[in-house]
């Protein structure tokens, strides 16, 4: 968590919009660059995959479990996603413990869109029974530090956890699961990554900290996939965007995908 709360928001919100104009940000970095990414996978021992992910001083771990299932109604031949976001206390002094809130759900629903739209997952492999039983894929993301863009951590966690995860290898005799000691990696055919820009002023800055969130018009995250391709995008905050500006946002975001996918998959494994 970022450390200078004594400082009044107008005064913080004024200064961080004069260096934006300037082609500067309070922690050095240029406009269109990430906080430094560490990555760790497979720390959780009881979990299917796992990974923890610091961008910057924000910190989040993901972990996901796999079990089986009924599959949904209208999709009865595929497997089921389903993703889960907790805001943990000691992250933030505005999370508070109980029942998921707004903010914990949009995040959920911005990793889950990003995951399911970029058919990262081959959900049809998942499928045992077709109307009866699918494995299920939970991702569970907990936030232990908030300095800002929950959505690309998260996200980011998300994809390693997945992408790292192991299932055991299994057979169906008499429609009865029967598991064997070999273990398999998920069916994935795609990865995506989730990039988010925030507008101060009329400047995009991706990978707004806590502090520039504070100064923040309006912010999109754009999720993009192997190829390029843009598979969901969010808008939020009250400010709007240019169509210009969401068409340098896309250039951006794929750019900046490219990037992060080269630094991160390129380092595992």
């Amino acid at each position: 968590m970022s450390d200078s709360y004594d400082v009044p928001i107008s005064i913080k919100m004024k200064h961080i919009g004069e260096l934006i104009v300037q082609d500067k940000r309070l922690d050095g970095r240029g406009l269109l660059d990430y906080r430094d990414i560490k990555v760790e996978t497979g720390i959780i021992g009881k979990a299917n995959g796992s990974a923890l992910v610091s961008l910057g001083n924000t910190k989040i771990l993901t972990g996901v479990k796999i079990e089986t299932g009924p599959p949904f109604p209208d999709t009865p031949e595929e497997g089921v996603l389903t993703v889960s976001a907790e805001l943990v206390p000691l992250a933030s002094p505005t999370f508070e413990a109980g029942p998921p809130n707004e903010e914990s759900i949009e995040l959920a629903r911005v990793v889950d869109r990003g995951i399911r739209e970029s058919k990262a997952i081959d959900v049809r492999k998942l499928c045992l029974i077709p109307g009866k039983m699918v494995f299920v894929v939970y991702v569970d993301i907990y936030v232990l530090d908030h300095d800002g863009n929950l959505f690309d951590t998260a996200a980011l966690a998300s994809m390693l956890a997945l992408t790292t995860a192991k299932m055991r290898e299994f057979e169906l005799k008499d429609g009865e699961v029967f598991y064997k000691d070999d273990l398999v990696s998920l069916p994935l055919q795609n990865h995506v990554f989730e990039v988010t820009m925030a507008k101060i002023g009329d400047k995009l800055v991706v990978d707004p900290s806590l502090e520039e969130e504070s100064a923040v018009d309006a912010q999109i995250t754009i999720a993009v996939d192997d190829e390029g391709n843009i598979c969901a995008t969010q808008k939020s905050k009250t400010g709007s965007f240019m169509p210009k500006e969401v068409i340098e946002a896309v250039k951006i975001a794929q750019n900046k995908a490219a990037e992060l996918r080269e630094k991160v998959l390129g380092g595992l494994s």
